[in-house]
């Protein structure tokens, strides 16, 4: 039935990564996919939420319920070969083809009536804003009540999206390019924070008086020394990144800078390491102001939790692979230092996120395409299909956790304050 319906996922997929939007932006998007849903189910139910977010459900009523997760945004990328020429989002992450394959689970499921004989309701949960961006429109958000936080999921978490779910599935491309149909499980990913760096100093003339002065620009300049050389004290297995950069400066040539702020972001493989290296990045920058007689501000701005997939829901996907003919490669167990919300996710509960091969370039790059259609919008969905009927009457909810929203707030401000 995949084949069958190939050829309107495909243009489905599309029509989405021709039309790209910024997180809770998503209004063409969310559009175009109520729109698919209904033409299929004329009685859809839709719980919406966070200015473009909604869920719908197959099968609803039963106790145990698996959120199957797509994610609606695209990234900043102004010069993508198909960046919206007003806003510059892209769709170089591969959300839009996450969309597509929903959309044809989704119809598969409907038409075959399949989920009917599921032990478990099934919740497509359509999400915004999974990307780490367009902050001072989100500002604007946060300030005016829209939202309480920057990224979709634990916005969703706040406003109770997720508490009836029991774990949750999501997929996601693998960046680069494969000789064979790949996916993969268990893969880590990291953590993040923000941390912003104030540094005030003491402007003077730069020819007649620059003696007087206390150059806020050299602080700044010496907190990049230091973080440099800190880098050899960071622990390899945490993989930790950093990448200072300006984000604020008034300078000319014949003035001595009085102030430049410096952000960064902090990846590392789990919250302990990230609060450890928070405090070394801190301690460079007081280092750095003191050292030139200034003084610096500290911000800290959560990103998201790092995440660790749930081993147990994984065997179901491998499993599955065992059985099926048509992916060739099953990669297991890898870490790496991109973030995401599912990370934030999987501290409430058990999620897993299954990655899938079929483009070239680097993802969020300029050169991001998809390059196997078929594997994207027919095998892979028909892939996952397989994952969820082998999962009915097997899933051990006493193998599952549960943890509340109250503690993962708690959670943040340890790692915050």
């Amino acid at each position: 039935m995949f084949n069958t319906q190939y050829e309107e996922i495909k243009q489905i997929a599309e029509r989405i990564f021709n039309n790209p939007e910024l997180g809770y932006k998503e209004f063409k998007t969310k559009e175009t996919i109520v729109s698919f849903l209904k033409k299929i189910n004329p009685e859809l139910t839709l719980e919406e939420f966070s200015t473009t977010g909604f869920r719908t459900s197959l099968g609803e009523g039963k106790d145990l319920k698996i959120a199957f997760i797509a994610e609606l945004d695209a990234v900043y990328a102004p010069t993508h070969r198909n960046a919206d020429p007003d806003t510059g989002a892209a769709h170089n992450c591969g959300h839009y083809t996450q969309i597509a394959i929903a959309l044809a689970l989704y119809k598969y499921l409907y038409q075959s009536k399949v989920y009917e004989n599921f032990d478990y309701e099934l919740v497509f949960v359509f999400v915004p804003a999974e990307e780490y961006l367009d902050l001072r429109y989100r500002d604007e958000l946060l300030k005016n009540g829209t939202i309480s936080y920057y990224g979709g999921k634990p916005e969703a978490m706040r406003l109770g999206v997720f508490d009836d779910i029991d774990c949750a599935v999501c997929v996601h491309a693998i960046g680069g390019e494969f000789d064979k149909r790949t996916i993969d499980i268990n893969t880590a990913l990291a953590g993040f924070l923000y941390k912003y760096y104030e540094f005030k100093g003491k402007a003077t003339h730069a020819g007649f008086d620059p003696f007087s002065s206390k150059n806020a620009y050299s602080m700044s300049t010496l907190f990049n020394v230091a973080v440099g050389l800190a880098r050899q004290q960071m622990n390899e297995r945490e993989m930790v990144r950093i990448n200072p950069i300006v984000m604020e400066s008034d300078m000319s040539t014949n003035v001595i800078p009085n102030r430049i702020v410096v952000g960064t972001d902090l990846r590392a493989q789990s919250v302990e390491y990230i609060k450890e290296a928070a405090i070394k990045l801190d301690d460079a920058a007081k280092g750095s102001a003191i050292a030139l007689q200034g003084e610096v501000d500290i911000q800290t701005q959560m990103g998201y939790l790092p995440f660790k997939q749930h081993r147990y829901l994984s065997e179901f996907v491998r499993e599955t692979f065992e059985k099926n003919e048509k992916i060739d490669v099953l990669l297991d167990n890898n870490a790496i230092s991109a973030g995401g919300d599912i990370g934030d996710l999987s501290f409430m509960i058990p999620c897993i996120q299954i990655g899938h091969s079929g483009f070239t370039g680097t993802i969020h790059g300029d050169d991001f395409i998809d390059i196997d259609q078929e594997f994207l919008f027919e095998i892979f969905p028909e892939f996952l299909s397989q994952v969820f009927i082998y999962m009915n009457g097997k899933v051990d909810k006493n193998q599952l956790y549960k943890r509340s929203f109250a503690e993962y707030e708690a959670l943040i401000q340890t790692i915050v304050d």
